[in-house]
């Protein structure tokens, strides 16, 4: 059977800060639909990649393509508006402003954004915003959270923050997904949660990398698993061989066994 092209590929990337290589010449690809799971112990570079992939730093050498097209060099503004959203460790909502406007700040290219559009295009940006508000309110219907849209997002757990954050990529319409660990710092109903929306979204379409390092959580959801280690990428594979990999036991422990 012809195998479909990737949706992302990863290219010999790298990236350092002065003399520590934090990424090592790092390449995978993963299809359109899959959830994939990157782990690897702590300071293995994997959020480090993350920021390259996104924009967000300037990795040294290698390619990021997104459906064939390169995002390489591209600042995080213009990765995120070709399809290539992120969520972080630790979310950071905008405080002050309620939870249904930090949702409405996400999609780009709003009309309203520009002065003379408000002058001379009124009706237009009237409508875009009625479109954004509808989005938004779908979206937060979605992940649970209608019922606090007026609050200030200060308010919001920990859980809550990450769903709210998985609201706000969603309204942009991205091809694919990074998820810098859901699972940190979440409470198990809360967290179930979260994966029911991630397992929703994917049977819809959305491709999902995550690091993560629940490993419960990864065996059932993530299919390829790459691991990486000091840096490099150790192997990718199925969940179940690669958790159970020696090399993955040894990169985790730090002695073989």
């Amino acid at each position: 059977m012809h195998k479909p092209p990737a949706l992302l590929t990863v290219e010999a990337l790298s990236k350092n800060f002065g003399g520590h290589q934090a990424v090592d010449k790092v390449s995978f690809s993963l299809q359109g639909g899959a959830i994939g799971g990157l782990i690897g112990p702590n300071g293995a570079g994997k959020t480090t990649l993350f920021n390259c992939l996104t924009g967000f730093l300037q990795a040294a050498s290698g390619r990021v393509l997104l459906d064939g097209v390169s995002l390489t060099g591209l600042p995080s503004c213009d990765v995120f508006a070709a399809g290539l959203a992120r969520t972080f460790q630790i979310p950071r909502p905008f405080p002050e402003m309620s939870v249904l406007e930090n949702v409405m700040v996400a999609p780009r290219g709003q009309l309203g954004e520009l002065f003379w559009a408000n002058w001379l295009r009124r009706g237009r940006v009237a409508a875009q915003e009625r479109e954004t508000l509808e989005a938004a309110r779908y979206w937060l219907d979605f992940v649970g959270l209608s019922a606090l849209e007026q609050q200030a997002a200060r308010v919001l757990s920990g859980g809550q923050r990450k769903l709210l954050e998985l609201a706000r990529v969603m309204v942009s319409q991205p091809k694919i997904v990074l998820l810098d660990e859901p699972a940190a710092g979440v409470n198990p109903a809360l967290l179930d949660q979260i994966t029911d929306k991630v397992l929703s979204l994917n049977a819809k379409g959305i491709t999902f990398l995550i690091i993560e390092h629940n490993m419960d959580l990864v065996a059932s959801l993530c299919n390829p698993v790459m691991v990486m280690a000091q840096g490099q990428m150790l192997m990718q594979g199925p969940a179940d061989s690669v958790l159970n990999d020696p090399r993955v036991v040894e990169a985790y422990l730090g002695s073989p066994v």
